[in-house]
């Protein structure tokens, strides 16, 4: 069963804007009894018919950017010499794990349709807010992470209520939040701290435990970068809801033809806004990580960052346009990012290297990502 390729209810269009599949079949379904071409009350239904095991791999979103990542992996394993140590891919874990976080629920959203320029300062404001309402109240700094959560998740409403409320592009809604955001984090910050960064709380009650969760877990006798748990935990509820839910089925609709989805009944602003949120709770996850990693929080952080988990979810094969994608391709982007971030510097390198690399990257990845998706509608 294929992301690309959901099974939806007869009444709700499929992620390219065709009609989705009667319940319970599946790409792979064998025919019944005479079903066949011979006659019977399935012929000729392509649904029924046998996929092979490489036609069912080609039409796989992800499948691109799996074959990049292999090929990242062996060139810089030939080129450094450090870098297949197990303290190096650690380290290379660790950052796909931080940008992966993100770049998952923004490629959801991508399938979705939309974009979030403001992803990369509201994981800023996420830890600014848990920050400086701990300290200022003197709480227990679990009331200020509540705080924060709940905070940023108003902000995701924010953008997918005008963006279906106005019908503007979420291009504008989201560069209209990103600018304001980055005006409020330091404009606050300043204000209450007097200065561009927070105050230690590293003293404060409940911050061991909250950064046991958000910033290093011990597991299995050895202490693990949270940010690598969280991620896989997003990985798996993300794949889950897109291969295995209705509002999988609704994303992918909504991505193929918003118009199209709203005639057979989808609520495309309701699916909008709650694909928002999840780009939102990310970016909690995310901000709560900066803050209990280093104890203070820059307000100037995070710009930009939007732009690399963009460029992560279409390494992973999701589409612009939107309706085509998967969050386990966005997973394998942000780990070409890690490879290449930390390659380069394994390599010896100079680090100015990376955004061409990155920009190299993205450019190879969808057109490898475009030629594999022609070949599997080919094959069809």
């Amino acid at each position: 069963m294929s992301e690309a390729a959901s099974p939806a209810t007869p009444a709700t269009p499929g992620p390219s804007g065709t009609p989705g599949k009667a319940p319970g079949s599946t790409p792979g379904q064998a025919s019944a009894p005479g079903d066949g071409p011979g006659g019977g009350p399935g012929a000729g239904d392509e649904r029924l018919l046998r996929t092979s095991l490489l036609r069912r791999l080609m039409g796989r979103p992800e499948l691109g950017s799996i074959v990049g990542a292999v090929a990242v992996f062996v060139f810089f394993s030939l080129v450094a010499d450090s870098f297949l140590q197990p303290s190096s891919l650690n380290t290379v874990l660790y950052a796909a794990s931080t940008l992966g976080v993100m770049a998952v629920p923004v490629a959801l959203l991508m399938i979705g349709g939309e974009f979030d320029l403001s992803a990369g300062v509201l994981v800023t404001s996420s830890a600014l807010v848990s920050s400086m309402f701990s300290y200022q109240m003197t709480a227990n700094v679990w009331v200020g992470a509540g705080v924060s959560l709940l905070v940023t998740l108003a902000i995701g409403v924010f953008n997918g209520f005008m963006l279906t409320r106005t019908k503007l592009p979420s291009f504008i809604i989201t560069l209209g939040t990103f600018l304001m955001l980055t005006g409020l984090n330091l404009g606050f910050t300043k204000l209450i701290s007097g200065t561009v960064s927070t105050k230690s709380i590293a003293d404060m009650e409940g911050f061991d435990s909250a950064r046991t969760v958000f910033a290093e877990t011990p597991l299995f006798g050895a202490t693990v970068k949270s940010t690598i748990l969280w991620w896989a935990v997003l990985i798996a509820v993300a794949t889950w809801i897109l291969l295995r839910t209705r509002f999988g089925n609704w994303i992918f609709a909504v991505g193929g033809g918003a118009d199209a989805a709203r005639a057979v009944g989808v609520p495309v602003g309701r699916t909008k806004i709650l694909l928002y949120m999840g780009v939102a709770f990310g970016a909690w996850i995310s901000g709560q990580h900066l803050l209990f990693s280093y104890d203070v929080v820059q307000s100037g952080e995070g710009v930009g960052n939007e732009l690399i988990y963009i460029v992560a979810a279409v390494i992973g094969g999701c589409l612009i346009t939107g309706g085509y994608g998967s969050a386990i391709g966005a997973a394998v982007g942000a780990f070409i990012f890690g490879m290449t971030s930390k390659g380069i510097v394994y390599a010896e390198w100079d680090p100015e290297w990376f955004k061409f690399f990155l920009g190299a990257m993205l450019l190879l990845a969808t057109l490898l990502n475009a030629w594999v998706r022609k070949r599997a509608e080919a094959t069809r």
